[in-house]
């Protein structure tokens, strides 16, 4: 049986650049696993899953080689999300050019020729081949309930990636690029029977059709995860199965659904979890913050020391005080406008330098004093090297990484309920939150609805700098984006942006290489952003349309 784990393993973390490629035969006949072999194995099938989840960490993952520094797997689409929002500066400006992810944050070479539409293409849909590979071989209604659990969770896997790739490829109208000719699409199907001569001819799929579709997937793993007892987060559970939906029903402007499947998601995990929210130690620890899984973590990946690179890894990108990876060089810093909105009783503002350092607070560091004072204002201190080890990247860098965290369906919860039941019911839900978890001074008061909306998000920026997940909300609301204002630490003049709504490259461009081989996407492709906004934009005012 273990010689099975290994070939399907193997399978499982294998696909091609192409959609065409994505869907080559699972099982090849040279292959002394079979579709058999692996249905009737729960422990094949329990190996496959997990390859997912060690997939979700694996360094250049597309590429299969060093070519790009944000080829790295699902980090890499948390970073991403996180540098569209315009919430992550690199903190020393004449090291700029070691952020890797800064395109995203400066409309800049975005087109559909870069890597940087293709790594985020590809790395999901990699992703959906390993799902497919494991759908493809179990059938639901009739598996034995170890497999019939196992395939809930490859359904559930390939729900979130469908709805990231609808988060980054679905246009949104904006005042900088004219999307009328994609405006309500996503993005192909690739499906366990999927041929390629389907993927040589495969349409981009209407917004409605793709969510449905994704609700099918969650519908699927619910009926699967429902009488499973979890034992790892390092896979999805019901509770993440219910929180998916909640995720699903926001984006697409179902409120209530949202609110509903929020507060399911929330009573699961508390009760089969033991979930609870990150106490403000938690938040702080100098070892183990965000480095380490604690139980508001519902679903989470991790990096295993003898596989993990020494560049391309959360920790490395992310942990100032890590010695290694390009984070020691680049010193990512929260926007100051972001760090000015929290109170000075908010527990996450120690995540964050302020400018008078240790006169400002006693910030707790594996480092010490010293290097405190020598670091950039506003450098994050939220994401540490494990065990508190800044020297030895296969130590420091050997983390877990959250996919899901509870606090995320809390806040969704806030705004779902203040659309649905009316903005009081909403408010109170947001300072319930807020009081017991971040801020025992907060008290939001606002009554309009879309100022309502607009602090959830900020808190979701706050919450989820470096994770991404305020992204989606974002793009629904349309919040503007300021970057260049008096005081704003942005880097350089690129980096000074103001957009009326949102940012061009809040659509990322399908890969050139992608159209070419999909004849269906001809002419189908989105509008490529690259200078539609061109920086500085004079404070106070924004970018002018197109």
């Amino acid at each position: 049986m273990k010689k099975i784990n290994k070939v399907y393993l193997a399978l499982a973390l294998t696909a091609a650049f192409t959609l065409t490629g994505c869907i080559d035969e699972t099982f090849p006949e040279s292959s002394t696993a079979t579709a058999e072999m692996v249905s009737e194995s729960p422990s094949a099938l329990e190996g496959a899953v997990n390859g997912i989840s060690s997939q979700m960490t694996q360094g250049y993952l597309v590429y299969g080689d060093q070519v790009n520094e944000i080829d790295m797997a699902l980090p890499s689409t948390m970073i991403i999300q996180t540098e569209l929002l315009g919430d992550i500066y690199p903190g020393i400006p004449d090291n700029v050019g070691y952020d890797w992810y800064r395109r995203y944050n400066t409309v800049q070479s975005i087109d559909e020729t870069t890597d940087y539409s293709f790594i985020p293409w590809f790395t999901l849909y990699k992703f959906i081949k390993s799902a497919n590979d494991i759908i493809s071989v179990v059938d639901i209604e009739t598996a034995a309930p170890a497999q019939k659990a196992y395939a809930g969770m490859a359904y559930a896997c390939r729900a979130y990636e469908y709805y990231l790739l609808t988060v980054f490829f679905e246009p949104v109208e904006n005042i900088y690029t004219d999307v009328s000719a994609v405006k309500g699409l996503t993005v192909p199907f690739v499906l366990e029977s999927t041929t390629a001569e389907q993927a040589k001819n495969n349409p981009r799929v209407p917004h409605d059709e793709m969510i449905a579709f994704i609700l099918s997937d969650l519908d699927k793993a619910e009926q699967c995860l429902a009488d499973y007892e979890s034992v790892s987060r390092l896979v999805p559970s019901l509770a993440v199965v219910y929180g998916l939906k909640a995720k699903v029903y926001l984006l697409d402007g179902k409120y209530a659904e949202a609110a509903t499947y929020a507060g399911k998601a929330i009573e699961e995990a508390t009760a089969s979890m033991k979930a609870k929210p990150m106490t403000a130690d938690e938040l702080q620890d100098e070892t183990t913050a965000f480095s380490k899984a604690v139980s508001s973590w519902l679903w989470y990946v991790h990096y295993d020391a003898e596989n993990m690179g020494n560049l391309c890894n959360y920790v490395g990108w992310m942990s100032c005080e890590a010695d290694w990876g390009y984070a020691s060089l680049t010193q990512p810093c929260i926007d100051k406008s972001l760090y000015d909105h929290m109170a000075e009783t908010d527990y996450r503002k120690a995540w964050f330098l302020n400018p008078k350092k240790n006169d400002y607070y006693n910030y707790r560091t594996c480092r010490d004093k010293a290097w405190i004072e020598s670091a950039p204002d506003y450098a994050s201190l939220k994401f540490r090297c494990l065990n508190g080890d800044y020297q030895t990247y296969s130590i420091g860098g050997a983390s877990d990484v959250p996919v899901m965290r509870l606090e995320e369906l809390y806040l969704i919860q806030a705004e779902a309920v203040g659309v649905s039941e009316g903005v009081g019911a909403g408010v109170a839900k947001l300072n319930s939150f807020m009081k017991s978890y971040r801020d025992p001074s907060y008290n939001y008061t606002a009554t309009d609805l879309r100022a309502f909306q607009l602090e959830v998000l900020t808190q979701m920026r706050i919450e989820s700098w470096g994770e991404g997940w305020a992204f989606p909300s974002a793009k629904r609301l349309q919040p503007d984006v300021v970057q260049n204002y008096e005081g704003t630490n942005a880097p350089t003049d690129d980096f000074k942006v103001n957009c009326k709504g949102i940012k061009p490259t809040w659509t990322l461009v399908i890969p050139q290489t992608e159209v070419q081989s999909n004849v269906a996407l001809e002419g189908k492709n989105n509008p490529n952003p690259t200078q539609a906004v061109v920086g500085p934009t004079p404070i106070g005012t924004f970018a002018p349309a197109k």
